[in-house]
């Protein structure tokens, strides 16, 4: 016989069990979700957390343990994974609009030895700034540029993804696409 639950599934409102309900029956909900929502379910129904592993394919009824106390507190939150290891961002919010700040700036041929920036030479120019990033590596560069919504052209530069240079009778406007970040997922 199995022994008591540490901390046992809370009771479930009507509208958490239909999400669960919706969520475990899905097929575009991503497979982590519906097992959460599965393991989640039977512990309600009322099986220990070693049968509702079993069911949500899960190896340990300690992995749907730490579910329930998880979804005590956050609710239907808990189905969401958290960040799994790996290294953690070492650049904010601040960092990432100073690497976007450096991008949009036109570089100057003279001082920055290019026309057009590059990973290589973004990251020089932001460690060797007084107000830069001395650490920056080119992966968090181009995270950042990818994250704002900036693409590598074929024309070799960096240009923000649905925005365009149109000729017009007044010179050249910058046009953006307000449904850009929409098209592209």
């Amino acid at each position: 016989m199995s022994r008591r639950p540490k901390d046992p599934l809370r009771a479930l409102s009507e509208e958490e069990e239909s999400t669960l309900e919706h969520i475990s029956r899905s097929k575009s909900q991503p497979a982590v979700h519906v097992s959460r929502a599965i393991a989640l379910l039977e512990v309600a129904k009322g099986r220990n957390y070693t049968q509702a592993a079993l069911v949500a394919s899960y190896r340990v009824g300690d992995t749907v343990g730490k579910l329930v106390a998880r979804f005590n507190v956050e609710g239907v939150a808990a189905l969401q994974p958290r960040h799994a290891g790996g290294t953690p961002k070492s650049y904010g919010v601040d960092e990432t609009e100073r690497i976007l700040a450096e991008v949009r700036r036109t570089p100057a041929p003279k001082a920055d030895g290019t026309a057009t920036w590059s990973l290589s030479l973004l990251k020089a120019s932001l460690r060797q700034a007084p107000d830069g990033l001395p650490q920056v590596s080119t992966y968090t560069i181009w995270r950042a540029l990818r994250e704002s919504g900036y693409s590598w052209q074929k024309s070799r530069t960096w240009c923000e993804t649905g925005t365009v240079q149109r000729k017009r009778k007044s010179g050249v406007v910058t046009v953006r696409d307000p449904d850009a970040v929409a098209k592209k997922t």
